[in-house]
C-alpha cells in the first residue's frame, strides 16, 4: 500500500476523498486550516467541491442543506470556530442529517492560543448544542488514526445518519507522519431513501425539526433517544493496553494517550503495574471498558485541560475505585515523567524520574 508522509489535517482531508466526500464547507482557522487548503487543491479533481463560507456559521448551515441532498459532506474547524457551529449541530441532529465535522482543539477559553488542548471535550461529548441530542465522537492519537478513523466517521454517519464529530488536538493536526492511503473498507450501509432530490416519479419527502404541537414533538424526541442508546450500546471503542495485571490504570486519549503509553513503559521498567485505557469514541463513552477491574486501586486520567473526562471516568466506574486527574492548561504539553510523578504523589507509590 502506498505511504506518503502527511501532516494529520493532510490525512483527514486526503481519507475524506477516498471516503467518496463530494462537498466541503468550511472556514479557516489555525490549527486546522491544512485541512480546507488540501481540500481546495484536490477534492475538485476527484469531482467534488470546496466552498469557504463567510464564517462558521454559514459553513455547518452549507452542510445542512448539501446533505439533504445525500452527499456525503464535510466541515472542519478549531475550537473557537467549532463554538459558532452548534446551533448547527443541534439542527443536523435533530433533522438527522449525516456530516463530518472535524474540531482540531487549541486552547482556550475564548480566543485563548494555538497550542494543543482538549478543551472541548465537554462541548463536543455533552451535546454543544440545544437540545437533547448526542454526536458520535471519534478520538485520534496518531495520522494513521487521523486517515482511519476519518473514513469510519463517513460511515458512521451514513450509518445511523447522524453528524459525527473527529476531535483531535493541534498536536496532532500539525505532526507530519508517514500514511498508509488504505483502501475504504466495504461497509454495508441503509439506503438513502430520505434524500431530497426532486420527487417527480415518487412521493415527496421532508427533512423537517419544528414540531407545531408538544405530541409531535415528544414522538420525534423519543424516537431520537432511542437510535441514541442504540449507539451507545453498540459503538463504544477503546483500546485496552497492559490492563491484563494492571493494578494503576492510566486514561487518556489523543495526544495523551501517546504519552500515557511511554508513561506505561517507563513504570513497567520499574515493576510498577501500570496499564493504559484509551478511549477511541469519547461519545458514546467507553463504560464497558471498566466493567470488572476488580484488581486496579487507583485510575489517573491524562488530560490537555483542566479536568472534563475524569467525570465520565468516575461515573464509569460508580466510584467504586479512586479516580484523580493530571493536567495542564494553555496549550502545554504532558511529558511522562510529570505522569509518573503525578501518580506517586496521588496513590503513594515510590517512582524514580
Amino acid at each position: 500500500m502506498r505511504r506518503q508522509l502527511l501532516k494529520g489535517n493532510e490525512a483527514i482531508a486526503e481519507a475524506a476523498i477516498r471516503s467518496g466526500c463530494k462537498l466541503f464547507f468550511g472556514y479557516p482557522i489555525t490549527p486546522s486550516t491544512e485541512i480546507i487548503e488540501y481540500l481546495s487543491r484536490n477534492l475538485p479533481k476527484a469531482g467534488g467541491a470546496v466552498l469557504q463560507g463567510e464564517d462558521e456559521i454559514a459553513s455547518i448551515n452549507m452542510c445542512y442543506g448539501a446533505a439533504a441532498t445525500g452527499a456525503r459532506v464535510m466541515t472542519a474547524s478549531s475550537s473557537p470556530g467549532y463554538s459558532l457551529k452548534q446551533e448547527g449541530m443541534s439542527y443536523l441532529a435533530a433533522a438527522e442529517l449525516p456530516v463530518v465535522v472535524v474540531n482540531i482543539n487549541r486552547n482556550g477559553p475564548g480566543l485563548g492560543g494555538l497550542g494543543p488542548s482538549q478543551g472541548d471535550y465537554f462541548q463536543c461529548t455533552k451535546g454543544g448544542g440545544h437540545g437533547d441530542y448526542r454526536t458520535i465522537v471519534l478520538a485520534p492519537s496518531k495520522g494513521q488514526e487521523m486517515y482511519d478513523y476519518t473514513m469510519k466517521a463517513f460511515d458512521l454517519a451514513d450509518k445511523y445518519r447522524t453528524p459525527v464529530v473527529i476531535l483531535a488536538d493541534g498536536m496532532l493536526g500539525q505532526t507530519m507522519e508517514p500514511i498508509e492511503f488504505k483502501e475504504r473498507p466495504s461497509v454495508e450501509l441503509p439506503e438513502k431513501d430520505w434524500v431530497t432530490t426532486g420527487c417527480i416519479g415518487r412521493p415527496k419527502r421532508k427533512i423537517s425539526m419544528y414540531n407545531l404541537t408538544n405530541e409531535a414533538g415528544e414522538e420525534i424526541s423519543l424516537k431520537l433517544q432511542a437510535k441514541f442508546n442504540k449507539m451507545k450500546d453498540l459503538e463504544q471503542q477503546w483500546e485496552n493496553y497492559c490492563t491484563d495485571d494492571a493494578e494503576y490504570l492510566l486514561v487518556g486519549y489523543g495526544t495523551c494517550g501517546r504519552v500515557g503509553k511511554s508513561a506505561v513503559q517507563l513504570a513497567r521498567q520499574q515493576g510498577i503495574k501500570l496499564g493504559l485505557i484509551r478511549p477511541i469514541t469519547l461519545w458514546p463513552f467507553p463504560e464497558k471498558a471498566f466493567i470488572s477491574l476488580p484488581k486496579i486501586k487507583g485510575i489517573l486520567t491524562v488530560e490537555l485541560n483542566a479536568g472534563q473526562m475524569v467525570e465520565d471516568v468516575k461515573l464509569a466506574v460508580k466510584c467504586s475505585i479512586p479516580v484523580q486527574s493530571h493536567t495542564r492548561v494553555g496549550g502545554m504539553l504532558l511529558s511522562e515523567n510529570s505522569v509518573l510523578k503525578k501518580l506517586a504523589e496521588v496513590f503513594q507509590l515510590e517512582v524514580r524520574v
